[in-house]
């Protein structure tokens, strides 16, 4: 058992303070370091501290979906608040509505921009594209892409068994001829958009590309990607992905740090944090 014992090395009196600490890896211990850490700051007199948390911990779990199931995403925001963060800053949340789990200021940061910029300088052909949500759920996400591009959307309705089990898969819209560009705020096992992939090349897609916020990629995912027929697997580093890339050549990176950091700046200063809702910094 890890035991935590913080010690800030500087003042922090009447500072404003900032904790950047993503939800991933071993995330029970990320998320415990990161509430005693908010905590040694506020009581050490810190005037604000903000959480920056790229990706949200146990954002998935953010309704009771089934009998004696718990709402982790609300849990967490309560051990957030109760530690003593101010403000919360994070990115693209699994669902937007965790953000009335808090009493306190949440930034939602959206990694659109940055997904707009890579498809108009990644894939030469793009206006002859289709962007391609893998579930229903992520409707929304996609018709704001296809909008901002002036192309077309499709979306795929899966049948969930059990979950991280899909059932079946049923493609709505029409991919023949195109580029198929799949859009998803996350990947765990990667089973759905593989499954997906499959179901966009046998409706005539003549590549396949997959744009993901979050890549959690657990258990078998990285081969599942390597086996896949995939042009690229794009993921943003709101989780580490060092040695996913060196595991997958198709694995390829946004870097979103600087508009995580250009949030910091604009919140310490008392700026509007909208602008980066339409534009990447530079």
């Amino acid at each position: 058992m890890q035991v935590y014992n913080v010690e800030i090395g500087e003042s922090v009196r009447g500072e404003d303070v900032y904790i950047v600490q993503s939800g991933c890896g071993e995330i029970n211990d990320n998320l415990m370091e990161m509430l005693i850490m908010i905590n040694a700051c506020k009581i050490a007199s810190a005037a604000r501290v903000t959480a920056v948390i790229p990706c949200f911990p146990y954002a998935r779990q953010d309704k009771k979906d089934k009998s004696r199931a718990p709402i982790s995403a609300k849990l967490v925001a309560n051990m957030l608040s109760v530690a003593g963060a101010d403000h919360i800053i994070t990115m693209d949340l699994h669902a937007s509505q965790i953000q009335g789990f808090f009493d306190i200021p949440v930034d939602n940061l959206y990694a659109e921009p940055a997904v707009l910029k890579w498809i108009r300088e990644n894939i030469p052909e793009w206006r002859n594209a289709i962007i391609v949500s893998p579930d229903a759920g992520g409707a929304k996400r996609v018709t704001s892409i296809a909008d901002r591009l002036n192309i077309e959307f499709a979306l795929i309705h899966k049948e969930r068994k059990k979950a991280n089990e899909v059932a079946s898969m049923v493609l709505v819209g029409d991919v023949k001829d195109r580029i198929a560009i799949l859009v998803d705020d996350m990947a765990d096992t990667c089973g759905t958009i593989c499954h997906a992939a499959e179901k966009l090349m046998e409706a005539g897609a003549t590549k396949t590309y997959a744009i993901l916020t979050h890549g959690i990629f657990s258990g078998p995912a990285v081969s599942r990607i390597n086996n896949a027929c995939f042009e690229a697997v794009v993921v943003t580093n709101t989780i580490p992905q060092e040695q996913h890339m060196k595991d997958s050549s198709k694995i390829q990176l946004i870097d979103v740090s600087n508009i995580l950091a250009e949030a910091i700046r604009r919140t310490h200063n008392g700026e509007s944090v909208s602008f980066l809702f339409n534009s990447v910094p530079l």
